[in-house]
């Protein structure tokens, strides 16, 4: 079995962080998804795939892995970068600006 270890993103909808502080083991699919001719929904009969673990550090997914006889691929998170621009919305309409600003 392998498996990858790994810090979740924040989604592209929101601002928040929430769901991104925790470590997450996804086991890697052994078998493909196949489409029921049917009706037409995606199964496999990979078990494993249904299966994420959390961890509060990475630390304790290595070692989880570890004990279990996983094999285990860690992906560091990218941390994100600041911003730079002081300010803020407000700030295009504020009365003391150097410059004038119009549309």
């Amino acid at each position: 079995m392998t498996a990858r270890i790994y810090r979740p993103a924040r989604t592209a909808t929101q601002s928040g962080t929430a769901r991104t502080k925790k470590w997450v083991l996804d086991y890697f699919p052994d078998s493909a998804r196949e489409v029921d001719p049917l009706m037409g929904w995606t199964s496999s009969d990979d078990t494993q795939a249904q299966v994420r673990l959390r961890f509060d550090t990475k630390e304790e997914a290595l070692d989880y892995a570890r004990d279990h006889g996983i094999e285990a691929v860690v992906t560091e998170p990218k941390e994100r970068k600041p911003n730079v621009r002081p300010g803020g919305y407000g700030e295009n309409f504020a009365t003391n600006r150097r410059a004038v600003w119009t549309h």
